[in-house]
């Protein structure tokens, strides 16, 4: 079977729908008599051999003579700009919807209720959580995302810290919740809690000032951006880890690394960050300072539900391997490329 996978981003590049367009054709060109070929803009050739072809930013005549060689075609996220001549050819094509097409609860402008109709001629629509399916396409299949186990994993690393946030310094992210939930947790219980903020971005000089302002420069720690490999050792020397978006995230790939350090998350209620934290994290209402510090009071306080989410995250992390993942996304392409 001969696939062609388009991902307007790719490696090199860094990012979620970056990782999962490599993650998913490394996992296909592997199994027999499988070939894939990717097309993207990103021009950039990176230093990691890859054991499939890579087509970089393509004219015309050359994504039609890939549609003409192909099997069936999958789209890492709608790349209409790459793919439209496939509505032509007709081959049969498949999609992934890794984030929303029109924010929750806004109306759809033209453009995106267009993307939304041209999505009824696939042959198979995933959404990478349930409310990605639920606001943007009632009839997709849900499989949520994976991790890279080989790399976020628990270790013999003694838990000595306590609270760790990873993200980009932006206000959406929420990173100035976990100093105001630090500043918080100072002045109602007597012991002095710990944060890692890992990441960075346009809101790393008022995140400090706002930290020198509460004189919690002794209990956090900006690490900036890090390799993930120095992610999951950082992750592994906390206990807890926050995410408390005030934008409705996708999913939340960060939930299931920190999960998988043996970190219990302690998330809002946006998006898919439920289904990213399964039963085994806790979830507060978004954008609620007051729900933020009440959740995670009442778990700091109860020993019994931290040991109950630590152990119920194995089998939730059981059913976000790579292995488990790709083999869902191949069972739908197998599946197109029959009919």
């Amino acid at each position: 079977m001969k696939i062609l996978l388009f991902s307007h981003s790719f490696y090199p590049r860094i990012g979620g729908i970056e990782t999962v367009s490599l993650m998913l054709a490394k996992n296909f060109q592997n199994k027999r008599e499988v070939s894939v070929i990717v097309v993207t803009h990103t021009k950039e050739d990176g230093t990691e051999k890859l054991p499939f072809k890579v087509v970089r930013d393509p004219s015309i005549k050359v994504i039609y003579n890939l549609l003409k060689w192909c099997d069936v075609v999958f789209e890492n996220n709608p790349c209409f700009r790459m793919s439209w001549l496939n509505f032509i050819v007709r081959k049969p094509k498949i999609v992934a919807l890794h984030t929303w097409i029109g924010l929750p609860k806004e109306k759809k402008l033209i453009h995106q209720k267009a993307k939304t109709f041209f999505l009824n001629d696939y042959d198979a629509v995933i959404a990478c959580s349930k409310k990605i399916k639920e606001h943007t396409f009632k009839k997709a299949t849900v499989i949520e995302n994976s991790y890279e186990a080989a790399v976020f994993k628990a270790t013999t690393i003694k838990k000595t810290k306590d609270f760790a946030f990873v993200g980009r310094l932006v206000s959406d992210k929420g990173a100035d919740m976990c100093i105001e939930l630090l500043h918080e947790l100072n002045t109602i219980q007597d012991e002095k809690y710990s944060l890692a903020i890992i990441g960075d971005g346009p809101e790393m000089v008022k995140l400090k000032e706002l930290t020198s302002r509460y004189k919690l420069t002794s209990q956090i720690r900006f690490l900036g951006f890090l390799s993930a490999e120095a992610i999951a050792y950082e992750l592994n020397e906390n206990r807890f880890l926050l995410v408390p978006s005030r934008w409705e995230e996708p999913f939340g790939i960060v939930v299931l690394e920190g999960m998988a350090c043996g970190c219990i998350p302690i998330v809002s209620d946006g998006g898919g960050l439920p289904d990213a934290v399964g039963n085994a994290g806790v979830v507060f209402e978004r954008n609620s300072h007051e729900s933020f510090v009440q959740k995670t009071v009442q778990l700091l306080e109860n020993t019994k539900l931290q040991q109950s989410l630590l152990r119920n995250a194995k089998a939730h992390l059981g059913e976000h391997t790579e292995e488990e993942v790709c083999q869902q996304y191949f069972n739908l392409i197998l599946k197109a490329s029959k009919t």
